[in-house]
């Protein structure tokens, strides 16, 4: 099965944007069409971006919408260290790096993000660096 690291701005909007293509992937992921690859380096990215007061003001979801996404995310993930050493890859944005380390302890077939750092990138180890909608785009592909 398909191996893929979402970045913490894929999981962050499929929960603000519930229709969009983010959306699109984390119901994929629900689906079964692809593994799911996170640390808890990327969950705890997760959990503080949503608790972000400017967030809470502008978007309606609750601390369960939060819970129970963190709860998908720990339970039906393949959880990995993230440890590989990345450090410098991304020197604009060493934040990024922690999603380069969890994709290359996995060997994931694949890494879905927004960030333009990331996106810059193209693929690192062999790794494909795709949009959201790239990589909707191959799962649908491929059926």
């Amino acid at each position: 099965m398909l191996k893929a690291v979402l970045d913490t701005n894929v999981l962050v909007s499929s929960l603000l944007v519930k229709v969009g293509l983010p959306a699109g992937v984390v119901d994929a992921w629900r689906r079964r069409q692809y593994l799911l690859v996170t640390s808890a380096d990327l969950i705890t990215e997760v959990r503080a971006t949503l608790n972000y007061p400017r967030l809470r003001r502008k978007y309606l979801f609750t601390d369960e919408d939060v819970e129970q996404l963190i709860s998908l995310l720990e339970q039906d993930s393949l959880l990995v260290p993230g440890e590989a050493e990345v450090t410098g890859v991304i020197p604009a944005d060493p934040a990024d790096e922690k999603v380069l380390a969890c994709a290359a302890d996995a060997e994931a077939d694949v890494i879905v993000s927004g960030d333009a750092h990331l996106l810059a990138l193209g693929e690192y180890q062999g790794i494909p660096i795709l949009t959201v909608r790239v990589f909707l785009e191959q799962l649908a592909e491929e059926g």
